[in-house]
């Protein structure tokens, strides 16, 4: 059991539980990004469903279908980076098309993002119609892969990689809607076609009150036959009244050599990589955080510059932590090749869109906003009392354009449009008062 989940001792007191019958009904995986919590939530909703041994390598109905993501007794729910897992996996696999677990790999990928658009969570939801035309082509061409010809497994792949992108940025949502929580509590309480179901719900914290508590309904009262698996990398952001009801597995972040030996078991890579998971798959998405990091930079020190400028016209004096956030970031960004801040907001968001490629990963413009929070961290005194004002300026406003994109899909453009004018406004005004 679990042999696809390195260097997580956690394994083994979860393993224990399972042969020793004291599996709790509901759970949460906490732990890093990329540190194998979905995984493992997978592959405990197979051992419970299979038929036979619940061996790695069981061959029964229930299990082929568990590792194929086609059984019905599987739901999942929870946004997460769907894209830079299945372009990871494309590569694998166009390295070697011919390996069966290559395209396994990269088929499984696949199917982790559409089962998030199960008819069971979209039900009458109107947006289905503009995204099925996504769902059946990427269906269509998964079973288009048992070609032979090179060149089309090429264009095949490119296609599926194309409308993968496409139905991630129109239909995943930062947040997990209330209706998707509610059709989920519904699913629970039919009975399973085989022994057990599964239910997973991937970065749980990402909810608002009102699907909370409909979450927590559920909890009170777990159906029987449902093992319920909710995975997060901030279990601090969920209600103390979820946590109670949660049995808790803690993974941890692995260090780089069984970091290593996942990315060359799993993706079959032979150029040794050395670097964090998330950071190997990070790599081949068309922007990368290695982009958006100095682009945050200079919308950071451009945002500082704004506010500086406006404070010398008002005559009023500026404060050291808005002139350090400023000299932090301005050089990060001009060592990228970006030049100096700029005063213009139209023309800092022209630049911003432009490096990014207007964000049509939209998984990219929440990595940018986290990249702001992280500058921000990184270049104010943690002590200083201004120092904390200003984070707080800055954790609300990118929270707000990041469920404005998210959750309610407005334009990037417009986003970072707002969160400039808006940065820029409260941190003078902060200062005026």
């Amino acid at each position: 059991m679990f042999e696809n989940i390195l260097g997580q001792p956690v394994i083994s007191l979860l393993s224990s539980d399972i042969n020793g019958g004291t599996l709790a009904p509901s759970m949460l995986f906490s732990g890093p990004l990329a540190s194998g919590k979905g995984s493992a939530a997978l592959e405990l909703g197979r051992i419970l469903s299979c038929e036979q041994s619940s061996a790695w390598n069981c061959s029964c109905p229930a299990c082929t279908r568990h590792r194929q993501l086609v059984h019905r007794d599987i739901l999942l729910l929870g946004p997460r980076n769907f894209s830079a897992e299945i372009a990871a996996s494309a590569a694998a696999f166009l390295r070697d098309p011919s390996a069966q677990a290559a395209r396994f790999l990269f088929i499984r990928s696949v199917r982790k993002l559409l089962a998030r658009f199960s008819p069971v969570l979209w039900e009458d939801e109107p947006k289905i119609a503009k995204l099925n035309p996504y769902i059946q082509s990427l269906d269509e061409d998964l079973d288009e892969l048992n070609i032979t010809d090179n060149e089309a497994i090429k264009k095949t792949v490119d296609g599926i990689l194309k409308n993968s992108f496409k139905l991630e940025t129109e239909g995943i949502g930062d947040l997990i809607p209330v209706s998707q929580i509610r059709r989920a509590a519904w699913w629970s309480r039919l009975a399973p076609q085989g022994k057990r179901k599964l239910m997973v719900i991937e970065n749980a914290d990402h909810m608002r009150d009102e699907a909370r508590n409909s979450l927590l309904k559920i909890l009170e009262e777990p159906p029987k036959t449902v093992t319920i698996v909710l995975a997060s990398a901030h279990p601090e952001a969920l209600l103390p009244t979820i946590l109670s009801r949660l049995r808790l597995y803690r993974f941890i972040a692995r260090d780089k050599e069984v970091e290593a030996t996942v990315i060359r078991k799993i993706f079959r890579e032979s150029r040794g990589h050395a670097g964090p998971i998330g950071v190997y798959l990070d790599s081949f998405l068309p922007v990368s955080g290695e982009t958006l990091y100095p682009l945050a930079a200079l919308f950071a020190a451009s945002v500082a510059m704004g506010s500086v400028i406006a404070l010398k016209r008002s005559g009023a004096a500026l404060n050291d932590s808005l002139v350090s956030l400023g000299k932090y970031t301005a050089p990060i960004a001009e060592a990228a090749g970006l030049g100096r801040p700029l005063e213009d907001t139209k023309s800092l968001v022209s630049a911003v869109l432009e490096g990014a490629e207007n964000f049509e990963l939209r998984s990219r413009f929440s990595q940018f906003l986290q990249f702001l929070l992280t500058l921000i961290g990184e270049s104010l005194n943690a002590g200083d009392t201004d120092a904390i004002a200003y984070r707080d300026i800055w954790r609300t406003a990118v929270r707000e354009a990041e469920i404005a994109v998210g959750t309610y899909n407005l334009n990037p453009a417009l986003a970072l449009d707002r969160l400039a004018l808006e940065l820029r406004r409260s941190m003078v005004l902060l200062v005026q008062v």
